[in-house]
């Protein structure tokens, strides 16, 4: 059995905090979350009524993934996205200041005991995520109750100053950030620590060279291999977060298995299985996927499995 290092327990992440985020994100950050949403409402409202953001993607992606909705019900999903949206900025600036006991009220992890039991037996495992919900909440909630190092794979923001502020306020709570092309390189450097290593992968592949392609919300869509390359390579367990909301600024994040330790899969299969649950996920809460983002900018070739 391979032993926790010390140095690199949550804990020990804590005696040495990141630094602060900028003195305005924190003085916003303790504006009371009655305010904040009410401010979350009002940018929701001008966003779907007023000044539309990127309405003409919002509108092709949904009536191409969800052919079935009549105008109403695709103009209340439209509605519900930016209130959601908005919702979720506000919480993001809350992060720079939030109590760990105000995360674990607001964020219920349900399933937590089956990665736990292999981290404690020495056994290193990989968590594939979907940007549903707040995934930064995912985050910090992670860090605070795993009980194991957290490390994060994430995608350097272009500007630097976003690039500087989001990492303070993703680390806060002990998790470690690794760039994603980084991300193997670092699991094999580092290969004798035990820890849970965290990737959202429902991103569309534009710089991979290795793509799944396969049917997903209607729609021939590319998947990121990287889950399943890292687990062929290092043989760990792969475990689903699943995020639903559960009232405005509560969520529950769930554990699902999505390989056991050492199970031998065809190559495609892991990628598929998580993306039915990602799919799955979606339909059952239109509202909270990033609709605005151009997702499905590849196009399919003749020649692709």
């Amino acid at each position: 059995m391979r032993e926790v290092s010390s140095a690199s327990r949550p804990e020990a992440a804590a005696a040495s905090p990141p630094p602060a985020s900028a003195w305005w994100v924190r003085l916003l950050s303790h504006v009371p979350f009655r305010a904040l949403y009410l401010l979350a409402g009002l940018l929701g409202w001008l966003a779907f009524r007023v000044f539309p953001h990127r309405e003409e993607v919002v509108r092709a992606n949904l009536s191409l993934c969800f052919p079935e909705l009549d105008e109403a019900g695709m103009r209340e999903v439209r509605r519900r996205y930016y209130a959601g949206f908005a919702e979720v900025l506000v919480e993001v600036i809350k992060s720079a200041t939030i109590s760990p006991a105000e995360i674990r009220r607001r964020v219920r992890i349900v399933g937590m005991e089956q990665p736990r039991a292999l981290l404690a037996q020495g056994q290193s495992v990989l968590l594939a995520a979907a940007h549903q919900c707040n995934w930064e909440w995912m985050l910090l909630a992670l860090s605070l109750e795993l009980g194991f190092p957290l490390d994060a794979a994430y995608k350097p923001l272009v500007d630097s100053w976003a690039e500087r502020e989001m990492k303070k306020v993703r680390s806060r709570f002990g998790s470690r950030l690794v760039p994603a092309k980084e991300l193997l390189a670092d699991i094999i450097k580092r290969g004798k620590v035990v820890r849970a290593i965290a990737m959202v992968a429902d991103q569309e592949p534009t710089t991979s060279e290795h793509k799944h392609w396969t049917r997903f919300l209607n729609r021939d869509t590319a998947f990121y291999m990287g889950p399943e390359e890292i687990a062929r390579v290092t043989r760990f367990p792969v475990f689903f977060l699943g995020m639903k909301r559960t009232a405005r600024g509560f969520y529950e994040l769930r554990f699902t298995p999505l390989s056991s330790p050492g199970e031998s899969l065809k190559s495609g299969e892991l990628t598929e299985r998580y993306v039915r649950l990602v799919e799955q996920q979606i339909r059952d809460a239109p509202p909270d996927w990033p609709w605005s983002h151009k997702r499905w900018k590849l196009r399919k070739s003749l020649y692709a499995r």
